[in-house]
């Protein structure tokens, strides 16, 4: 299938590792011209720039919007957890909360006012964002995540609808199961937990969880997220917008 990406421009902001990176090298291999935005460089070189920033600051974002002459594609991966074991949510304290929740809805809300302008004059185009399984079904391994990303799968909505009458769309991706360091840091807060008789390691705790939660009973990667990504960026999904779809082996329908 063609994408019909050549030529257009992008920003992947959390494109230094992971699922951010695989949607970034993506785009790239459509003929995209790629700019990301990271608090980090990418380990191994990287075919696109990247520019080093934190979500969290605005300014930080503005400057970055202003390298773009023209935007035609916005997408944010950022999903960070607070590194602890949220069950039950009283095992964490309110001064938890607010670093999860600044970097995964308020980091997103700081991208969409970023762009916004130069997605309004391009008049054309589409915002996709990162969420999660967890802010669909209340997961209780890490609450402050869990609501962050149902509060941007909210935001998403509200954005769909006021950009539509421009011609911009707005989804979602949702991620279940998938090998990267945000989910090795879920397994290691749980393991904290534990007496070390009961701990397990990391290989052995994911092929238990994925045998609980996943119907199809296997791993999610991040190329199909970043399949996913261009295919929502494309001329084929011209009518999609608003929607939140689950890349997670059956999750969220298993829930």
């Amino acid at each position: 299938m063609h994408l019909h990406l050549t030529g257009q421009t992008v920003a992947v902001v959390g494109s230094s590792q992971g699922i951010g990176r695989a949607v970034a090298e993506a785009f790239v291999a459509e003929g995209c011209t790629v700019r990301g935005f990271d608090r980090a460089l990418p380990a191994a070189t990287a075919p696109f720039e990247t520019t080093l920033g934190d979500v969290t600051s605005f300014p930080a974002l503005q400057a970055f919007a202003a390298t773009f002459g023209a935007i035609d594609h916005v997408v944010f991966t950022v999903g960070v957890g607070s590194g602890k074991f949220g069950f039950p949510f009283w095992n964490l304290a309110p001064s938890d909360w607010a670093r999860v929740l600044d970097l995964n809805l308020i980091g997103a809300v700081n991208v969409a006012h970023a762009f916004a302008p130069g997605l309004l004059a391009r008049g054309a185009g589409s915002l996709l964002v990162f969420t999660s399984v967890a802010g669909q079904i209340g997961s209780q391994t890490d609450p402050p995540y869990s609501a962050a990303k149902a509060g941007l799968i909210n935001f998403m909505q509200c954005a769909a609808k006021d950009f539509a009458p421009h011609n911009v769309r707005v989804n979602a991706l949702s991620p279940g199961m998938v090998q990267t360091a945000l989910n090795e840091s879920v397994w290691a807060a749980g393991q904290a937990t534990l007496p070390a008789s009961a701990r397990q390691p990391y290989a052995d705790w994911a092929a238990e969880k994925i045998r609980k939660i996943s119907p199809l009973g296997r791993w999610q990667t991040p190329a199909e997220f970043a399949a996913m990504a261009t295919y929502l960026a494309s001329p084929h999904a011209t009518n999609i917008t608003g929607q939140t779809l689950n890349i997670d082996g059956g999750q969220v329908m298993h829930s």
